[in-house]
């Protein structure tokens, strides 16, 4: 008798699927029965191992192929594949002898199985007996369940064999079963109560029973598997908006789509899957060669379904049908165009609808759309899986960078109401100098030198500024400054900062998994990196209370150090690192940390982003002292405004104020050469401070 196969499938992520299934799993082993858990994301989360806490026992099972099957708690538990990248090597056949080796020693074979589903899953689905949605009765759960019954009703999957099961972790339901069933049509055949409830047991065990006794369904014909040996899915394969096999390609370019184009680029997509090596283009991203041959491979079939047409296709139509579907299978899909525009500099995306561009400082609708929702978050995920970050209902929120370091920004429901969200904030191609800075007019030839002779003087140096205005830029070009034969420790949230030096350490801050757990914070790396004997320690923006662990490095020998944060003046940033060293939660006198300020800050440098788009150094203050309780600044150098030529470009000039630096002395001792007579250069103004 072969094992009958079922489903359990978050309605949104964080429902609990991974844990009821494991449950579920045990609760058929204590009534005699045998089942096994199959892993079925292939993002490389390694939910079912980090549950089992058994990853250590999956490596060791794990020979040649993929696939690790082992035994724990007297389940059979099965992990197809351990990593995003071994998951591009995972093959529709190895699965299809994976099913027929369980099958007959289980009584029923439970598929934890995250959508969109990619083809490696497909044997399971293509025999699964029962698809049980797991959802939180309430409204934001019932609207996705909703959405995935219609998706599955779409690819044949009949009502009778839906099932819900609710699973209470907010400890109470706003929708009771019967209106579930109501609304969406199928059974609940569990309600689950919040874990340490006295019937938690009880309905688990119910559940069980309920499951192991499922009948055998003859498999649904339009969920077979494909065919053929290769993968055809996974998280770097083609988009799968909904649903387990390709659907209709929906617009995704806006006002440029038409029906006739897009239903020509489903064929031809849906062919190209067919055809084509997909996992292997997938691995291929970053490599030209491969690129260009399967470049070849998609012109020829289009080449092949044309030829089956009567209508013809321009050369044009058929060099952007190549690429956007080369897009959609490497890379970002509608928003590659964007990517590989020099000029954007940051993509916003409000929603599958709605993608704003940066151009020189400006926004700008774009016409790029995403086909649904479920394509956006795919493309979200295809970002953020490969460093080993999640997103979902229970961490809705994550920071991530792409391979050319640009940083990426995602936001999902429920948070986020209007729809996913996602922000990619650019970093050129090449990297930017003080020479660049110098031709655009952000800033001056005396600053350079005032700069220069800071930074290898080893003054501890903030850069502050507001959102967007280019601070992390800016840092990365301050440090080019550092001599080369020091050791630099980085240490940011998300890795953005590209030193030239060659003895760098670079450090990241990691978020908590699954459990809560594991989570590493900028300040955990910023007392680390005090024993990791550092001449300078770069610190990508302080936000919290790392602020505190900063200044007490820059106070106990660690001079020269750099860091970013937010604020609109100088005077604001250091009430606002007051403020990040209260965050530390400690209390300690404010004149204590006023004192702790003053003696670890040399100076900081102001960045803004003007009304015209443009971004420029505005001022350049030294921290002097104290007098009393207020931390005494003065302004060395600062951008004067006078207003918009006829083309609104903001007219001014840098001005010096004419009071002599305060460090004068310390750039004599480095031995560092700076002639205060080149900053009489600048226009003369007066001293504010």
């Amino acid at each position: 008798m072969s094992a009958a196969i079922v489903a359990l499938i978050n309605a949104k992520g964080g429902s609990g699927a991974t844990t009821i299934a494991l449950e579920v799993a045990r609760g058929i082993r204590r009534a005699g029965g045998h089942a096994a858990v199959v892993d079925g994301d292939l993002s490389g989360r390694r939910n079912v191992a980090v549950l089992l806490d058994a990853a250590r026992a999956f490596d060791s099972e794990r020979a040649m192929s993929v696939c690790s099957v082992i035994e724990r708690d007297g389940i059979t538990a099965v992990e197809l594949t351990d990593s995003l990248d071994n998951s591009f090597m995972l093959r529709v056949d190895q699965v299809e002898a994976l099913v027929e080796r369980l099958s007959p020693g289980h009584d029923v074979m439970i598929v934890d199985a995250p959508t969109p589903f990619s083809a490696p899953v497909r044997p399971f689905m293509a025999r699964a007996a029962r698809f049980a949605i797991v959802l939180e009765p309430n409204l934001l759960g019932t609207a996705a369940a909703r959405t995935l019954v219609g998706d599955l009703a779409k690819f044949g999957v009949p009502l009778s064999r839906i099932w819900l099961i609710t699973n209470l972790r907010a400890g109470r339901a706003e929708i009771s079963s019967r209106e579930l069933e109501k609304a969406l049509g199928g059974s609940v055949i569990g309600e689950i109560p919040v874990r340490g409830d006295r019937n938690y047991a009880r309905a688990i065990d119910a559940l069980a029973k309920r499951i192991a006794s499922v009948p055998h369904e003859p498999p649904l014909p339009t969920l077979r598997p494909a065919s053929g040996s290769s993968n055809g899915g996974g998280v770097g394969a083609p988009v799968v908006p909904s649903g387990f096999v390709a659907p209709e390609i929906k617009p995704a370019r806006g006002p440029k789509s038409n029906d006739r184009r897009d239903r020509l680029k489903a064929e031809v997509h849906e062919q190209v899957t067919k055809r084509i090596d997909v996992v292997a283009a997938s691995r291929a991203h970053t490599d030209n060669q491969k690129i260009a041959e399967l470049r070849a491979q998609i012109g020829d079939t289009i080449a092949a379904v044309l030829a089956e047409r009567a209508e013809s296709v321009s050369l044009e139509e058929r060099a952007e049908l190549q690429q956007e579907i080369i897009d959609e299978l490497l890379g970002l899909g509608p928003l590659e165009d964007l990517m590989r525009d020099p000029s954007v500099s940051e993509i916003m995306v409000n929603g599958a609808d709605t993608i704003y561009v940066e151009r020189s400082g400006k926004l700008t609708m774009s016409d790029r759309r995403f086909a649904d929702e479920r394509h956006l978050r795919t493309i979200i995920e295809r970002i953020i899986a490969p460093l080993g970050r999640r997103i979902d209902e229970s961490s809705p929120m994550v920071d991530a960078r792409l391979p050319d370091g640009s940083r990426v920004n995602a936001i999902i429901e429920p948070l986020s109401l209007g729809g996913s969200t996602l922000t990619i904030r650019r970093f050129g191609t090449r990297r930017l100098t003080m020479d660049d800075l110098l031709r655009f007019g952000s800033i001056s030839q005396e600053c350079i030198g005032l700069l220069r002779a800071m930074v290898e003087a080893r003054l501890n140096i903030v850069v502050s500024g507001g959102t967007g205005s280019g601070k992390t830029t800016f840092l990365n070009i301050l440090s080019n400054y550092i001599p080369n034969t020091e050791r630099i420790v980085t240490i940011e949230d998300a890795a953005e900062l590209s030193l030239n030096q060659e003895h760098v350490v670079r450090l990241e801050s990691r978020p908590p998994n699954l459990e809560g757990r594991g989570a590493v914070h900028i300040r955990d790396l910023v007392r680390n990196s005090l024993r990791m004997r550092p001449d300078r320690i770069v610190v990508g923006e302080c936000r919290g209370g790392e602020a505190l662990d900063m200044l007490q490095a820059m106070n106990t020998g660690h001079d020269g150090s750099l860091t970013t944060l937010h604020a609109n003046t100088p005077r604001d940033a250091l009430s606002r690192m007051e403020t990040l060293v209260l965050m530390a939660g400690f209390e300690l006198p404010v004149r204590a940390i006023r004192e702790q300020i003053a003696s670890a800050v040399d100076a900081v440098v102001q960045i803004a982003r003007l009304r015209d788009g443009s971004r420029r150094v505005t001022s350049i203050a030294e921290i002097v002292g104290m007098e009393g309780d207020v931390v005494t600044m003065q302004e060395l150098i600062r951008f004067s405004q006078r207003g918009l030529d006829k083309d609104g470009k903001v007219v001014g000039e840098f001005q010096y104020t004419g009071v002599q630096p305060h460090y004068l002395d310390r750039f004599e001792e480095a031995g560092v050469h700076f002639d205060i007579r080149d900053l009489a250069k600048l226009q003369s103004a007066g001293t504010l401070w």
